[in-house]
């Protein structure tokens, strides 16, 4: 006996068997179960869902002879032995005429079609037309079976069947009674290849059934199709490399990979991915696009993990590479990415392009660019170490590379300030410091009016600050006195802060502006209660609506906005309610924004000028457009 291929040998028989399309078997099943048909059938989809396997089941129910049991003997469970069910099942069945409409588009064959419509069925209950492809009819076709297709005998029943209903009339459309087939989606055709795989005796890899669902683009025959390829490929096999290579498409393990070399911020392991990709000679385009996609579902995965799918198998991957991203650095990636792919076209070739996007990514972080390699560390402080002439920068080039150099430049800079003190104030009182100056460049009539500026440039801006510092050395005979006493005065203020201040609720309110926080971490900080303060170790109680914000890198920063403040502690956001009674930053800002309004429309509508407007025009004083004009500035 000749092979007989997978979509022919496993297609549904019954509606018990079809796989995927729930919502029009239990319509059917009801409709048979209950007497309830209609003369005309329309079954839409894409192509290899089941328009054509539906309406063969349909015509079974109608037309088995030892099964029914209702009043006009149809059944939703035809039972396949008899004569009508297995000379349908094998594509003879005489009072079953199917027509491809794509070959018979002429209004001649439509009209042949209908001469036989009147007749009675010579071996069935029924006389079922199963046009496929109708879209394919002329205008002069649909017009010829509309009539018929309204007012059929009795005995006929139309199933239609199409691809593309928007071809068709809306007369057509009106009469029947129309089933949109759906898509299959992957998790659904990997379970049922499983069970096909299994039934078979055919060894199979569970991931390259992933890689055959996703191929198959919502289509069982497809996939069914596509999985005799692969045994045959695969010498009795199914095996991930080998259904890789078959499809040519790219290995979704190296999109995760790039993604966590993303993820770990590491720049030199991200063009190593994009280099073994390179070995593969894939579409680089389709890689971006891949790449785009499952950042699209990390996204779903951080905001509603419950709605993340099951395409490629990887749903517990994704939710585990998605905790190490925050949301804003997946919103960025993937507007970088869309960006990315359409400046494909004007990139000099498709590989550069996609470096450059994922480089792109990591430059463009809201935490900041990250570090390069530590090797070109040098050949930066060569270039950036001469801090004023160019001498000097051509002087220590050499040193560098001895380590030296940095530990110069500290003193350096150190001695010149505490000199340059004394020097300012002697410059300012006597007027020897003129000539000196212009004693350097040579002229004999130009030093007195060059010398003129520099006093009065000098004069007015050392002044407010030389004469303290004048006056604090100015005694200089005990040394060891003046010292701890400037010292005690500019530290005493910061030492007591990090050492001894406690932050409460209200500090943290008064100083919130003051910590330089912005974007989501602001936000996030905005939404905190202080719970509690040791001095060593701070707790914040976070607004449970925030709770899906929270992420390790904003923790960190206001972490170390407290410790610029003076309050270095160890920071813990806890979750849970917030204590009644008391404001987060957030609903402190919105109360008093709240009350800046209110003011500012009392007093427009005390206003005389505004209330001779309201009588003279009738005007109408709009308060959401009211801004205070006291309003502070957001940071």
């Amino acid at each position: 006996m000749s092979y007989q291929v997978l979509a022919r040998k496993w297609r549904p028989r019954t509606f018990h068997e079809l796989v995927g399309q729930e919502h029009v078997q239990r319509a059917l099943v009801n409709a048979l179960d209950q007497g309830r048909l209609h003369h005309a059938y329309l079954f839409t989809g894409t192509r290899g869902v089941g328009k054509t396997t539906l309406a063969r089941i349909l015509a079974k129910c109608l037309n088995c002879t030892t099964a029914g049991q209702g009043d006009e003997g149809v059944t939703s469970t035809p039972c396949g032995t008899c004569p009508s069910c297995q000379a349908i099942d094998q594509g003879r069945f005489v009072d079953l005429i199917e027509v491809d409409a794509a070959s018979r588009t002429k209004v001649e064959d439509t009209r042949e079609l209908l001469d036989n419509v009147q007749y009675a069925p010579t071996q069935g209950r029924y006389k079922v037309y199963l046009i496929d492809e109708v879209h394919m009819l002329s205008t002069s076709s649909f017009n010829a079976l509309l009539k018929t297709l309204e007012e059929p005998p009795p005995h006929v029943k139309f199933l239609l069947a199409t691809t593309d209903p928007q071809k068709l009339p809306p007369t057509v459309l009106s009469r029947c009674l129309q089933f949109t087939l759906k898509h299959m989606p992957p998790e659904r055709i990997v379970g049922h290849l499983s069970q096909v795989l299994e039934a078979e005796s055919v060894p199979f890899e569970e991931s390259a059934l992933w890689l055959l669902g996703k191929a198959a683009e919502g289509s069982m025959r497809d996939a069914m199709s596509l999985t005799d390829q692969a045994i045959a490929f695969g010498q009795g096999e199914v095996r991930h490399g080998d259904v890789a290579a078959m499809l040519g498409t790219l290995d979704h393990r190296h999109v995760l990979a790039l993604l966590e070399a993303l993820a770990e911020v590491d720049a030199a392991r991200v063009l190593a991915e994009v280099e073994a990709l390179a070995e593969q000679g894939p579409d680089f385009a389709g890689v971006l696009d891949d790449l785009t996609g499952v950042l699209h579902r990390l996204a779903i995965a951080q905001m509603v993990p419950d709605a993340l799918d099951n395409g490629h198998g990887d749903r517990d991957s994704l939710l585990a590479l998605a905790s190490r991203f925050t949301a804003e650095d997946i919103q960025l990636y993937y507007q970088i990415g869309t960006q990315g792919r359409g400046d494909m076209a004007h990139a000099p070739d498709l590989r550069t392009a996609l470096e450059m996007t994922l480089l792109r990514m990591l430059a463009f972080r809201p935490q900041g660019v990250p570090r390069p390699a530590k090797t070109p560390l040098p050949m930066r402080g060569d270039a950036g170490t001469p801090p004023g002439d160019g001498s000097q920068g051509q002087g220590t080039r050499s040193a560098p590379a001895a380590g030296g150099v940095p530990a110069t430049p500290p003193p350096a800079p150190e001695t010149p300030v505490a000199q340059a003190e004394p020097p300012a104030a002697e410059a300012v009182t006597p007027p020897e410091a003129a000539p000196a100056a212009p004693a350097r460049e040579p002229g004999p009539s130009q030093p007195v009016p060059d010398a003129a500026p520099p006093p009065p440039r000098a004069e007015p801006s050392p002044p407010p600050e030389p004469a303290p510092r004048v006056q604090a050395p100015a005694a200089p005979r005990p040394p060891a006195e003046a010292a701890p006493e400037s010292t005690p005065a500019a530290d005493a203020p910061v030492a007591e802060a990090p050492g001894e201040a406690i932050l409460d609720h209200d500090a943290w309110l008064a100083r919130f502006d003051d910590l330089g926080l912005s974007g989501l971490t602001r936000n996030l900080a905005a939404h905190c209660v202080v719970e509690a303060d040791d001095g060593r170790d701070l707790t914040l109680r976070l607004d449970p609506s925030q709770a899906a914000m929270q992420a390790e890198v904003h923790v960190e920063r206001i972490r170390e906005a407290l410790a610029a403040a003076g309050f270095d502690r160890r920071l813990t956001l806890a979750d849970g309610p917030l204590p009644e009674g008391i404001e987060t930053p957030r609903q402190r800002a919105d109360r008093l924004a709240a009350e800046r309004h209110a003011r500012a429309v009392e007093a427009l509508r005390a206003d005389p000028q505004v209330q001779k407007l309201q009588q003279a025009f009738g005007a109408r004083l709009v308060e959401s457009t009211v801004k205070p004009a006291d309003a502070p500035a957001r940071h």
